[in-house]
C-alpha cells in the first residue's frame, strides 16, 4: 500500500471518529435544551423559549471564536440551524411571512430561524401583522427597506396602527434570476413575469438583453415563477428558492443591476427583547409643525453622539400635511445615554412610539 494511500486511509477514519464526537455533542446540546425547556416550563408556564438576544449573542461569540477554515458566517449558518434544531425540541417557533412560498421573505425567515421553525405564507403585509397579534403566530417577517429601491411605505404603515414590537432584523443579498421551464423556447422568450420591485432592480440588465419582451408585474416573484411552467415562450425574474419550488432552470444568473442589492427584513412580535451588547433601536415620532422642528428632533441624537442609521417621512394619520419620522439608530433604549436622549425627544416632540429596542443582524 503506497503512502499516499494510506495517508488517504488514515484521514477518512480521522473524519469518521470527528463525525462521531460531532453526534455525540449535538446529542448532549439537544438534551441540555431539553432540560432548559423543563426548567422554564416549571418556573413559568408560558415562558418564552426564543430568544433574540441570547441567540444573537451565541452566533457573535461562534463567529469570533472560529480560526477557519470555514469562513465565519458559514460557521454561524451550522450553528444557527443546530440552534434551530434544539429550540423545536423545547418549542416550536411559529413564523408568518409575506408570502408566497418561494419569496426572498421565506428566505430571509429561514435565514434568521433557521429550517426547524413552522414558517406559514400570508398574502400580505397586514396579515402578517394580523397572525402576529392575534397569537397564531410567535413571530412575522416583513420587508422594510431594499438597497435599491428604497423602503417599503406598507411596512411602516403598518406600524403606525399596531403594537407590535421589532424584536429583530436580518439583511438578506438578493440575487435575480432569469428562469425558464424546461418546455420554454429560449430563443423565443417574448414574455417576461416578475413583481414590479424586481422589474426595477433588473432594469438596465433587461434593456441590454430583452429589449422587445413584455415585462407583466405580478404579486410576488414566487407567482411568476408559477406561471412560466404553463407558458412557452416566456420566463420570469426570480430567486433560488421560487426556482427550486417550481423546478426552472437558470437562463441567466444574477441579473440585478447592482452587485450589492440587499433587502432589510423585520422580525415581529410581542415582547421587549434585553440588550444583546450590539444593538439597535427603531421608534416613530410625531412633531408639532412649527419653524425649526426637525432640527429640534435630530439635535439630541448629535449631542448625546447617538449613531442615527435611517431616518424616513410619512404622512401623519391625523392630518394633512402632517407628517411622521421612522428613525432607527444604533444602541438600546434601556442604555442609560439612549434613554436620556429618548426622553429629551419626548419633552420635543407631539407623540414618540419606541418601535423596538432588539439585536443587530449577525448573519
Amino acid at each position: 500500500m503506497t503512502e499516499p494511500t494510506v495517508s488517504l486511509e488514515a484521514l477518512r477514519q480521522r473524519i469518521d471518529a470527528l463525525d462521531n464526537d460531532i453526534l455525540r455533542l449535538i446529542s448532549e446540546r439537544a438534551a441540555c435544551a431539553q432540560r432548559v425547556a423543563e426548567i422554564k416550563t416549571d418556573r413559568e408556564p408560558g415562558a418564552l423559549f426564543y430568544r433574540p438576544e441570547r441567540e444573537a449573542q451565541v452566533l457573535r461569540r461562534i463567529m469570533e471564536l472560529n480560526k477557519g477554515p470555514l469562513d465565519s458566517e458559514e460557521m454561524a449558518r451550522l450553528f444557527r440551524e443546530i440552534m434551530s434544531a434544539c429550540l423545536a425540541l423545547e418549542q416550536p417557533v411559529k413564523v408568518a411571512y409575506l408570502g408566497p412560498e418561494g419569496t426572498f421573505t421565506q428566505q430571509a425567515a429561514i435565514k434568521h430561524f433557521g429550517e426547524s421553525a413552522i414558517s406559514l405564507p400570508m398574502a400580505a403585509i397586514d396579515e402578517v401583522f394580523r397572525e402576529v397579534e392575534a397569537g397564531a403566530v410567535n413571530y412575522g417577517v416583513v420587508p422594510v427597506e431594499n438597497s435599491t429601491e428604497g423602503v417599503i411605505n406598507h411596512t411602516l404603515d403598518s406600524f403606525m396602527d399596531s403594537g407590535l414590537r421589532i424584536c429583530g432584523e436580518v439583511v438578506l443579498r438578493i440575487h435575480h434570476h432569469l428562469l425558464v421551464a424546461e418546455t420554454t423556447r429560449r430563443d423565443k422568450v417574448s414574455r417576461i413575469y416578475s413583481h414590479p420591485q424586481s422589474f426595477a432592480q433588473c432594469r438596465k440588465w433587461l434593456d441590454a438583453h430583452f429589449p422587445q419582451a413584455e415585462r407583466v408585474p405580478v404579486s410576488s416573484n414566487a407567482e411568476a415563477a408559477r406561471l412560466v411552467k404553463t407558458e412557452w415562450h416566456s420566463a420570469a425574474i426570480a430567486g433560488d428558492m421560487a426556482a427550486q419550488l417550481y423546478g426552472l432552470a437558470k437562463l441567466a444568473e444574477k441579473i440585478e443591476d447592482r452587485p450589492d442589492n440587499s433587502t432589510r427584513f423585520l422580525i415581529i412580535g410581542n415582547q421587549d427583547v434585553p440588550i444583546s451588547g450590539e444593538d439597535k433601536t427603531s421608534l416613530v415620532v410625531a412633531m408639532r409643525n412649527q419653524p425649526g422642528a426637525l432640527h429640534d428632533l435630530l439635535e439630541p441624537f448629535h449631542r448625546h453622539q447617538i449613531d442615527m442609521t435611517r431616518l424616513e417621512t410619512r404622512p401623519s394619520r391625523t392630518g394633512v400635511w402632517n407628517y411622521v419620522f421612522f428613525i432607527d439608530f444604533k444602541g438600546h433604549r434601556e442604555e442609560p445615554r439612549v434613554a436620556a436622549m429618548l426622553e429629551e425627544v419626548q419633552l420635543r416632540a407631539a407623540e414618540v412610539k419606541v418601535l423596538g429596542s432588539y439585536p443587530v443582524g449577525v448573519l
